[in-house]
């Protein structure tokens, strides 16, 4: 699996997380989401997300 399809899988994973957790937790776990969708948005502007540069060190392929 190389780094960008494991982004967003993670990502994925995250926002289903925290849709979990703000349901049945506390609603203020949406704004975990809201930080997760202005990080994707920020990564696809500048082509940079800091989870790219932990998975690249971890060994996974570009």
């Amino acid at each position: 699996m190389t780094v960008e399809r494991m982004l967003r899988f993670i990502a994925g994973l995250m926002i289903l997380a925290s849709l979990a957790l703000a349901t049945w937790v506390d609603p203020r776990w949406h704004w975990f989401t809201v930080f997760i969708a202005l990080n994707l948005l920020q990564s696809g502007l500048t082509n940079w997300c800091p989870m790219m540069s932990i998975l690249r060190k971890l060994g996974m392929r570009s």
